[in-house]
């Protein structure tokens, strides 16, 4: 009975904390929704121009790295895969939504070292820069699973940049 007490004190500071977390995480998707997301997909998608293995990081607003942005299909840190077309980029995180960024949103890429808990060697993460469907500046972090393909990934990615000499993308003017 002398150790009841204690005990439920502990309990109920713990259960305060969880409770105080989820309050906190549901804010942020309320505060987020207007961000928007994704974009839809194409109906017949392009041919793949790479494929890789990533592990999702974080997405955050545009030069904010440790600011995350709860967004649909982007909210967790999880395994993935990334898909480059000459349509855009499609990101699937395990256990969420595929997330379409159409070529026509992505502002840049380039290496990164710390994105919201994530610190790692210099340029061990991928940064890719793009506008969500509420026109919001937004950079997703990645780390490429096999580092050989991250070379291929990356010039995919800048190819298909708005205002890139690529001629898959000639239809796209300068943001």
């Amino acid at each position: 009975m002398d150790k009841l007490l204690p005990v439920l004190g502990t309990l109920a500071v713990v259960a305060l904390a969880f409770a105080l977390a989820l309050a906190g995480w549901r804010r942020r998707v309320r505060r987020d929704a207007l961000a928007g997301g994704g974009y839809p997909a194409p109906e017949t998608p392009a041919a793949s121009a790479a494929t890789a293995d990533v592990l999702y990081v974080a997405t955050t607003r545009a030069g904010e790295h440790l600011e995350r942005l709860a967004l649909p299909g982007l909210a967790y840190r999880g395994k993935g895969t990334v898909d480059v077309s000459s349509d855009g980029l499609c990101l699937v995180v395990a256990g969420e939504q595929p997330v379409f960024i159409p070529a026509s949103a992505l502002t840049g890429t380039g290496p990164a070292s710390v994105a919201i808990d994530r610190a790692v060697e210099p340029g061990g993460l991928l940064r890719v820069g793009w506008t969500t469907s509420g026109g919001v500046p937004s950079d997703s972090y990645f780390r490429v699973v096999d580092p050989a393909l991250r070379g291929s990934l990356t010039v995919a990615i800048d190819r298909i940049l708005p205002g890139s000499a690529s001629p898959a993308d000639t239809s796209e003017s300068e943001e």
